[in-house]
């Protein structure tokens, strides 16, 4: 008999816990009528809408019921990164690891089509809004990759991939069951999986990962306050006289409340991908 599920929970508590935010924000989703455009990332919303905290809203968030039990599928596969500590790896590398694949890979994603868009004038690139967790479980997959050649990865409970070869057969099989899945969303989280495989971040210890983690939640929580009409308790943002593009945040009192905003027109997305 296998291990029992509550086990395998228990040995697994952050790919547990991820995975319980990714359905949870499906079910909201699915709930609250939202589509690509209200939590994706483009180019345009980004760029030109600043609406960073679309880099963490894209990963978490799923649109198509396929789509999340694939993702989480594969990631209840690479969490066994948590249960090997005495391979080099364990819960603090895979957390750590984590928050770089998550933000690295979608920068790396706004890269390519900033290439695309001003170098080979692929002009639709500007509002390609894409969607999923697949660019850190293909992260995950290279790591495991270079880490353990000689094993094998598990996906949708019954595929058996050489963890060499699995992210480029997951994404192949990955066209296969999803049409859509975005080739350069997969291919940065495989460039940035590789980049953390040959310690390209090892000196960025646990103390600063948490410190920058600390400092992007507060980038995020002021892009929000100043890009959408969710309005945060006891937080303002206004343009500072001496630089009109940079804001100023400051807590509100009781006598200064928050002043009404007028949220950004919605993206027009002119493609999905899925990621």
């Amino acid at each position: 008999m296998g291990t029992p599920i509550v086990y395998e929970i228990a040995e697994k508590p952050i790919t547990s816990v991820l995975i319980a935010i990714c359905t949870g924000v499906w079910v909201y989703i699915q709930k609250a009528g939202l589509g690509y455009g209200d939590v994706g990332i483009s180019y345009e919303d980004v760029v030109r809408g600043k609406q960073y905290w679309r880099v963490i809203t894209s990963s978490f968030s799923h649109i198509s019921f396929l789509h999340l039990i694939f993702n989480m599928s594969a990631l209840w596969s690479v969490g066994v990164v948590e249960q090997l500590g005495h391979a080099g790896m364990g819960k603090i590398y895979y957390l750590k690891n984590t928050l770089l694949l998550v933000i690295l890979s979608l920068v790396l994603v706004l890269v390519f089509y900033h290439f695309l868009i001003h170098h080979l004038k692929f002009e639709r690139y500007w509002r390609v809004t894409a969607v999923g967790y697949s660019c850190v479980i293909f992260g995950w997959m290279t790591i495991l990759s270079q880490k353990q050649a000689g094993s094998k990865i598990q996906v949708l409970g019954f595929l058996s991939l050489p963890a060499s070869l699995a992210p480029f057969e997951s994404l192949v099989f990955t066209y296969i069951i999803v049409p859509q899945a975005s080739f350069l969303g997969h291919l940065s989280g495989i460039i940035v999986g590789y980049l953390i495989s040959w310690s390209v971040f090892a000196e960025i210890s646990s103390y600063w990962a948490i410190t920058y983690t600390s400092w992007l939640l507060i980038a995020l929580v002021v892009s929000v306050e100043r890009t959408t009409s969710y309005h945060i308790p006891f937080l303002q943002t206004e343009l500072s006289v001496e630089s009109p593009n940079l804001p100023t945040v400051r807590l509100l009192s009781d006598e200064d409340p928050p002043q009404a905003r007028t949220p950004p027109p919605p993206s027009l997305a002119s493609g999905i991908d899925a990621v």
